[in-house]
């Protein structure tokens, strides 16, 4: 699969386009539907499948100070599109020239003059053009206006919830391990470098952890222990996992996203890892001092044991 920055970068192929619109975050359950369906089609066709999304999300130009914040990021966005046997994905940088485009402008300048399109995929609620004002009735007659067909794709209901990226996100932030495993088709997951923390796990309670760096755009699940697994150079670890402020030794401070890996003793500071999350144990608590908190972590590694050994995960 083809991964293209800047759609100037993109050349013309002998087949005819169908087009997926969207940003398409954590590539769910729903977006799953709709590119399958597009890819179907464009085999059928002997057509070129491919993806258009404007990075980075609109949401971080037009409102940075309450933007939202992403399931994952690009390289995870495109391994989930290559397994869906797309041909290309195609990042555009989002402006606030671009946040001025009318729908008309859009569909001029993008799908017939760039990429010519034969049909566009999207979703029931895609919006395009200034302040959202295109909708799939407004594309769906620019499209027979400019020759070319539009295929709006219905939403994929899971536990009478349509599923949707803000969904998935409330679930995370719930610690509903399970409903957002649903609307995802996958195991939710944070990715990153392992940093340096204050020791504090493996000096003081005799819980070496390896604290990752996630970045500041990144969704994660809210507050708690959670049982999980680790990937660490393509194997899967049994894991506990704090995410929180750590109550017992600070007062306030910085999230922080600390794994527990079961059985493992390798050195890993710098190294990329992938957490899957499983099912949350407890929720954040404050204790009396050591000992309480040391018998509480080794309730948790006994029950994120349990939980990680029965778990199939399948990393994507």
């Amino acid at each position: 699969m083809q991964v293209i920055y800047g759609i100037e970068n993109y050349k013309k192929v002998d087949a005819p386009c169908y087009l997926a619109l969207g940003n398409f975050d954590g590539v769910h359950q729903g977006h799953q539907q709709l590119i399958k369906s597009m890819v179907k089609k464009a085999r059928e066709n002997q057509g070129f499948a491919a993806a258009f999304m404007f990075d980075p999300h609109p949401s971080r130009i037009l409102n940075p100070k309450n933007h939202a914040l992403m399931l994952i990021n690009n390289e995870s966005k495109n391994r989930l599109m290559a397994e869906l046997d797309m041909d290309a994905v195609i990042y555009e940088p989002f402006t606030l020239e671009i946040a001025r485009w009318s729908p008309e402008r859009f569909v001029q300048d993008i799908l017939v003059e760039r990429f010519q399109v034969k049909e566009v995929y999207i979703g029931f609620n895609h919006s395009f053009g200034h302040k959202g004002q295109g909708k799939p009735e407004t594309l769906s007659e620019l499209g027979r206006q400019y020759g070319f067909d539009v295929s709006v794709i219905p939403p994929v209901i899971i536990e009478e919830q349509v599923v949707s990226s803000s969904c998935v996100r409330k679930a995370l932030g719930k610690g509903n391990i399970p409903r957002a495993k649903h609307m995802l088709g996958y195991y939710p997951f944070v990715e990153g470098e392992v940093v340096h923390g204050d020791k504090r796990g493996g000096d003081k309670l005799g819980f070496p952890t390896a604290n990752i760096n996630i970045g500041t755009d990144c969704a994660f699940p809210g507050k708690g222990v959670y049982a999980a697994k680790t990937l660490i150079n393509g194997q899967l670890h049994d894991s506990v996992v704090n995410i929180g402020v750590v109550p017992t030794f600070k007062q306030a401070g910085v999230i922080s996203i600390e794994s527990h890996i079961l059985d493992f003793e390798q050195e890993i500071y710098g190294e990329p890892i992938r957490i899957y999350f499983i099912e949350k144990i407890r929720d954040e608590k404050k204790f009396n001092g050591i000992d309480e908190l040391v018998a509480q972590i080794s309730q948790d590694v006994e029950s994120g044991r349990q939980i990680a050994s029965q778990a199939l995960v399948e990393p994507v």
